[in-house]
């Protein structure tokens, strides 16, 4: 699993302005993250998975495995509120060449911890790959408890889990109690190095899409314990951040990779593309970096 250790990059979907998928655009994200990062997260949030059909993505995953310049190892998004389809997903897809999947916690219908319990472990017991958790209760409405995820790691394929409850004292139990070998990885980019101090693994990144160059240097700097200097390199997109969400992601990011001349701006309904508000905020922004 160390493989699975310092920068995914979770990548966006380039867009055309008539809304198909821009595969050459994808192919610039890919050498531009691959320059930096340790492996890449395909179909996550920042994806837009939501408003892909199945087919679309298939061929998404497939265009990354075909043209992954560096040859690094791949996260595949499959996850949702219903079991049964999740499942199904999982019979319907091919995993040659994916390494794990990351499976957001059911969202919408707020299950009980036993309904979590249950609903990973049946993922993971259908995977025929590693499965990381990923919580996020600001997209799911509900949490993945310390306790629920110390219990789901007792499975033999469910290797870590994507932290983005923003909780550090439930991350700090995570990390107390975890197996040897169970991944705790950041879900927010600015959470990366406090996680890492208390024994996190790395982060599942939004930013490096743009700035995957700056995440190795902070990975460079962890690896070496000198949280000093890896806080320096975060420290330039504190000010950035919070912009990458104020539209919903992945409007904010794509904004600044059209800066980049790396993909278009565009996103899919029912989100927008950056509005003229935010666009200034994220150049102000970007002005200070």
């Amino acid at each position: 699993m160390n493989r699975l250790k310092g920068t995914g990059v979770a990548l966006v979907t380039p867009f055309y302005a008539n809304g198909n998928i821009d595969f050459k655009s994808l192919d610039k994200v890919l050498k531009h993250t691959a320059k930096g990062v340790d492996y890449f997260v395909v179909l996550g949030t920042t994806g837009e998975p939501a408003t892909l059909d199945e087919e679309e993505k298939k061929q998404v995953l497939h265009y990354v495995k075909e043209n992954n310049p560096s040859k690094l190892p791949i996260v595949y998004g499959i996850g949702g509120n219903s079991t049964r389809e999740v499942l199904h997903q999982l019979s319907e897809n091919k995993f040659e060449g994916i390494d794990a999947i990351l499976s957001v916690s059911p969202y919408y219908n707020k299950p009980s911890q036993e309904g979590i319990i249950n609903h990973f472990q049946a993922i993971a017991d259908a995977s025929p790959v590693p499965v990381i958790l990923y919580n996020v209760p600001g997209r799911t409405a509900s949490n993945v408890t310390a306790q629920t995820t110390l219990k789901l790691s007792q499975h033999d394929n469910i290797i870590g889990i994507k932290e983005a409850s923003g909780n550090l004292e439930q991350c700090l139990l995570i990390a107390k109690e975890r197996p040897k070998n169970f991944l705790l990885i950041s879900g927010d980019d600015m959470l990366t190095i406090p996680l890492a101090s208390i024994g996190g693994d790395g982060v599942i990144s939004v930013l490096a899409n743009a700035y995957p160059l700056l995440f190795k240097k902070i990975n460079e700097h962890i690896l070496s314990r000198d949280f000093a200097k890896a806080s320096k390199e975060l420290f330039k997109l504190v000010d950035i951040h919070p912009m990458m969400y104020e539209e919903g992601n992945p409007v904010g990011i794509k904004f600044i990779l059209s800066k980049l001349k790396i993909c278009s701006p565009e996103v899919r309904l029912p989100l927008l593309r950056a509005s003229e508000s935010i666009q200034q905020k994220i150049n102000s922004a970007l002005a200070k970096k």
